[in-house]
């Protein structure tokens, strides 16, 4: 590993000053991701910038919103009763990330700002609408998850900014939220495919809204669009969805590799889509 300077903020304003005067420095939070790449000689930051006791970016409330610390560890959201209780579907989400030891390290802003295609979280944050709160000496802007990731380890997350936490609106009243991904070979290993999605059905059996986010299959987390617009207002049914699941083969854009072939990656999004929106079914 490169030799590097390592500076542990004592306060958030504290964080915000060292990467305005440092615009270079990467931060480092859990350090599951980040260390590994620097052992790994991938990347070699001359500074980094220790953000990890910092407890204003600590913690999971409910104020309307569900909102989650950026240094909040995925065991932490998993085991969270605030998280099980306001969605267990997120609560889950988080229990399928790595192993116990990657969980308890980890954090759930570090994993966004890492912005790996393959991780969990992103795409069922995408299904639920979820937003990023970014904070910079500037102030503070949001950005829809959806837009956060821009490419493969690359977000929109600007210079001198820093995740400060993910604000989760609550499901609308008869809406149901699922996340599912299919592992080729261990619990602890990448997804082929993954898939998040929030479904509202009406009294009369129709599709009152829908929202479906993929994992592993393009560059960022994929809004299946084509797929919610195929099924809004329309009747609900087994054979219904299945049509509408598998125009998602149209919208992702897989690459081959160890998991399956770009083809099996293709047909896979549609299948475990169909999967994630029957568990749906009223």
């Amino acid at each position: 590993m490169a030799p590097f300077e390592l500076v542990r903020a004592g306060s958030l304003a504290e964080a915000l000053e060292l990467l305005e005067s440092d615009p270079e420095a990467h931060v480092l939070a859990g350090g599951t991701a980040l260390v590994l790449l620097m052992k790994q000689g991938l990347l070699r930051p001359s500074r980094l910038i220790d953000i990890g006791g910092l407890a204003e970016l600590r913690g999971i409330r409910m104020n309307g919103d569900l909102r989650i610390g950026a240094l909040t560890t995925h065991l932490e959201a998993e085991r969270s009763a605030l998280v099980r209780r306001h969605c267990p579907a997120l609560a889950s989400c988080f229990g399928t990330v790595a192993t116990v030891r990657i969980r308890a390290q980890g954090t759930v802003g570090g994993n966004l700002a890492h912005a790996d295609p393959a991780q969990d979280p992103p795409p069922m944050l995408v299904a639920l609408g979820a937003v990023a709160v970014l904070e910079s000496g500037a102030g503070r802007r949001e950005v829809p998850m959806e837009d956060l990731f821009v490419d493969v380890f690359e977000t929109s997350i600007g210079p001198g900014e820093l995740l400060r936490e993910i604000v989760v609106p609550p499901l609308a009243e008869g809406a149901r939220a699922t996340y599912v991904k299919f592992l080729p070979r261990t619990e602890d290993d990448y997804a082929t495919v993954s898939v998040g999605a929030v479904l509202r059905v009406d009294a009369d059996g129709r599709c009152a809204d829908v929202r479906v986010a993929l994992g592993s299959v393009g560059p960022t987390p994929v809004r299946a669009r084509r797929v919610e617009s195929a099924l809004r207002g329309e009747r609900v049914t087994p054979a219904r969805l299945r049509e509408a699941a598998m125009l998602v083969r149209e919208e992702v854009d897989p690459i081959a590799d160890a998991r399956g072939s770009a083809a099996y990656k293709r047909e896979m999004a549609g299948v475990w889509t169909e999967r994630a929106l029957r568990a749906l079914l009223p």
